[in-house]
């Protein structure tokens, strides 16, 4: 037989008992108005057996007056608490999870991009929103429930025994009953509850990818695929979400029918009794309505465990994601970096291997330094190490040995985020948010003024385009810039790293999305902003850098050759090679 008790459910859910912590006073206050209901409640009975007994068995109706107007103050003071009890509860729910939300995205986005390797968007969205609103309802509303009927059942209990020993012998016997189907079916809701989050995680993940990649779905008539596929994973959710209510079903009736088949009991004992006059009508309407209370208690409770199993997989999936550590933290004690900023950038014999490819080393000793001003070109086959080269600059990653110094400093011993400051990036597959250019633009520098960023505009080639859209810098771009073209993102991620203004500058292949004219407008204001800069280019087309200060040849995560275009032609190799590729024929087409 499994071994699970509803504490088992709530002492998962502990770690979370930090979060109602800040709100003590009101869930005080939640607390008075719970045990204040559950006295009301029990209050009834004895004003129900005055009603039969004085009011109706005395024939007095000043007498019937009086106990149904003490009747009708009992049943104001209950609505009262649980009107309190229900909107204190209720808000606390609001907040914790509110809270929750706040703590586990500030954890998600704490996270190097080494964790989102392994880990699916779509899993990390449905630990924010669908757990944490199965432990809303928890916290807001089950809960509270589980502890006034637990109140109300013990309660019930002593008013059975005092109302008649007798008949509170034969209830008793019936809570063994009840109690061991929870026991029994209370494991397995909790993993059946775990298994439907994680399938409900799996559904939010497939449609998240594929609503991303919509172009590319119909551009290869994926439909019917994605279609199938995601009906599948639907289906398995289902499979998953029955196979729990199934069991939750089961229980339910159980315990309603063990419970009410004991008041029946009761009724037809007590009936007797009355018929009899061992007992007065009084007295068995209210022990028949404390043993109701206990029936409906029991029945309460018993639903409430399947929902405490269901947020205790909830929980334990929301607490794996706030348990998360990033690989790259702050140092207790960051180095600062030198200030003003010189720009210097140095690569000291590093190697670097990524955590989902442990078995190559995508850097293997590669040495480097770029001083300010400086522009260096990184060139070479595609899976060569060129970005990997950003991703350690920017301290995405560690490297698995050696050392990379930005101004000097280990960014390493360095906060990170003071190493990012200094480092301002166009990437190939310019990211486009779902706000304004305004919004866009600013990205890097909120405190940027409309003139600077109009400039950064300017610059960037950016502005005309940007004046003829609906409202201008004001125009909403679509999510990910879907109402703009691939060239004009490509601008606005120009003039964001030019508007950011930084000693170092990163352009992944940054204007491979451009037309020939505004190639070479934004290739012109790039060698203008560039000036003082340490500036790294990863180049494919190497018509681009031509003008570069240095030119560094990648293959396999080694420098296999530097020196200008025309030396590193004359020496031959795989510069010379790839060069021959695109140079021959007078194009400038992508290395394959």
């Amino acid at each position: 037989m499994p071994r699970f008790s509803a504490p088992t459910s709530v002492v998962r859910l502990r770690p979370l008992a930090g979060f109602l912590r800040p709100y003590r006073l009101r869930l005080a206050a939640a607390g008075l108005a719970l045990v204040l209901s559950s006295l009301t409640v029990l209050l009834l009975g004895q004003g129900l057996r005055h009603i039969v007994d004085q009011g109706l068995g005395a024939g007095d109706a000043s007498l019937l007056d009086a106990t149904v107007g003490a009747f009708i103050a009992v049943v104001a003071l209950l609505a009262a608490s649980t009107g309190a009890r229900y909107y204190l509860v209720s808000w606390i729910g609001e907040r914790v999870v509110a809270d929750l939300r706040i703590a586990a995205f500030r954890r998600v986005i704490a996270m190097s991009p080494g964790y989102f390797e392994t880990t699916k968007t779509g899993e990390v969205l449905s630990r924010l929103t669908t757990d944490t609103e199965v432990l809303q309802t928890v916290i807001g509303s089950s809960l509270s429930l589980a502890v006034r009927n637990a109140l109300t059942l013990l309660g019930a209990l002593v008013m059975l025994v005092v109302t008649s020993p007798k008949l509170t012998a034969m209830v008793l016997v019936v809570v063994p009953l009840v109690v061991v189907p929870i026991i029994v079916f209370g494991r397995r809701v909790r993993v059946l509850s775990r298994n439907t989050q994680d399938r409900v995680a799996d559904i939010g993940a497939y449609a998240e990818e594929a609503i991303n990649a919509i172009r590319t779905v119909q551009a290869f008539t994926h439909e019917a695929i994605d279609r199938h596929n995601f009906s599948d994973r639907v289906g398995a959710t289902f499979t998953t979400a029955t196979a729990r209510i199934k069991v939750r079903a089961l229980l339910m009736a159980l315990v309603i029918l063990l419970a009410f088949g004991a008041v029946a009991g009761v009724l037809w004992v007590g009936g007797y009794d009355v018929i009899a006059g061992r007992m007065t009508g009084g007295t068995l309407s209210a022990f028949v309505f404390y043993a109701i209370l206990v029936a409906v208690s029991v029945g309460t409770v018993s639903e409430v465990i399947g929902e405490l199993q269901r947020a205790a997989g909830a929980a334990e999936r929301l607490l794996e994601l706030l348990a998360a550590q990033p690989d790259i933290g702050i140092p207790a004690r960051p180095v600062p970096l030198p200030s003003p900023a010189i720009g210097g950038v140095e690569f000291a014999a590093v190697t670097f291997r990524y955590p989902a490819r442990p078995d190559r080393a995508s850097l293997q000793d590669f040495s480097l330094s770029v001083s300010p001003g400086e522009t260096v070109a990184l060139v070479g086959p595609s899976g060569a190490g060129k970005t990997t080269v950003f991703q350690l600059l920017l301290r995405f990653y560690d490297p698995t040995s050696g050392v990379v110094k930005v101004d000097g400093i280990d960014v390493k011993a360095a906060d990170p985020a003071e190493v990012r400051r200094r480092v301002g990036l166009v990437s190939q597959d310019p990211v486009i948010f779902g706000a304004s250019a305004w919004e866009n633009l600013r990205y890097g520098r909120a405190d940027a003024s409309d003139a600077e960023v109009r400039a950064a505009a300017d610059a960037a080639a950016a502005t005309e385009f940007l004046d003829r859209l609906p409202d201008g810098f004001s125009t909403f771009l679509g999510e990910k810039g879907v109402r703009l073209s691939g060239g004009q993102r490509q601008r606005i991620a120009i003039a964001r790293a030019i508007l950011r203004d930084p000693p170092i500058l990163l352009l992944d292949e940054a204007t491979s999305a451009l037309d020939a004219e505004s190639e070479r407008s934004v290739q012109a204001a790039l060698e203008r902003v560039s000036v003082g800069l340490a500036t790294l280019v990863i180049a494919h087309r190497l018509a681009t850098v031509l003008k570069a200060d240095r030119i560094i040849v990648i293959d396999e995560g080694r420098i296999v050759a530097q020196g200008s275009h025309q030396s590193l032609i004359q020496a031959g190799g795989l510069y010379a090679r790839l060069a021959a590729l695109q140079f021959t024929d007078g194009s400038a087409t992508s290395i394959p």
